[in-house]
């Protein structure tokens, strides 16, 4: 049996109300519970949420809600908190075997990459399996600004061709697997990444980025059409 939670504050600060700006008509969290429901792959669809707004679009969507506690409604509470506190109300019998946090943000989630993670999760002895990408240029050739110059982070790089440079990869928070009889805490060592193409990632923290995303949304959905 599988729990499927979905974290979403109501404060955010750089877009008010991020998690149900509209994007193409629809609330951005409505995509996540969608591609959720789509999967066929949970018993349950829940929001963590300490806003009203949020509550009623999430189950207008079809998802249930679970009020956030206060102290982990904060900007400096990681996610992954959010996660193993519904985990922990809703678990108490042990009737969840795998447990799958989904961003409402994840507006270019896939079922199939929901599906690989939990298949390869339920291959391996390790605790999560989570969504990643490659960064999109080498982070072998960064630099940082020293008193107004540059300065590179990795000099021994600076002639290396970079189709010779090894690639890097990143969180790209989309979803989190975690098999529910670890009680391990998520960290990147030893579990498993689920490799997105880089054009289904992005970021959505600044009113930019939510410029970028729809018109990405908009372009992907019309060359679907094609």
């Amino acid at each position: 049996m599988n729990l499927c939670v979905i974290p979403a504050r109501g404060g955010s600060k750089r877009i008010p109300k991020k998690n149900i700006k509209p994007i193409c008509g629809k609330p951005l969290i409505s995509y996540a519970i969608q591609t959720a429901k789509e999967s066929e792959l949970f018993d349950r669809i829940v929001v963590s949420t300490d806003d009203l707004e949020i509550a009623t679009i999430s189950k207008e969507w079809g998802a249930e809600v679970l009020e956030r506690p206060k102290e982990l409604a904060d900007d400096f509470t990681p996610s992954i908190d959010v996660f193993e506190d519904v985990i922990q109300k809703l678990n108490r019998n042990g009737y969840f075997k795998f447990a799958c946090m989904i961003y409402p943000t994840a507006l270019f989630l896939k079922p199939t990459f929901l599906k690989e993670g939990l298949k390869r999760l339920k291959e391996s002895d390790s605790s999560f399996s989570f969504s990643a990408t490659t960064y999109d240029f080498p982070i072998w050739r960064g630099f940082e600004i020293v008193e107004g110059k540059g300065k590179m982070i990795f000099p021994e790089f600076m002639e290396t061709r970079s189709q010779d440079l090894k690639d890097v990869y990143h969180d790209a928070a989309q979803f989190y697997w975690k098999k529910l009889s670890s009680k391990e805490k998520f960290r990147f060592d030893g579990n498993i990444p689920i490799l997105l193409p880089r054009y289904l990632v992005q970021d959505i923290d600044t009113p930019q980025d939510l410029i970028q995303a729809e018109l990405k949304f908009k372009i992907l959905k019309e060359m679907e059409r094609l």
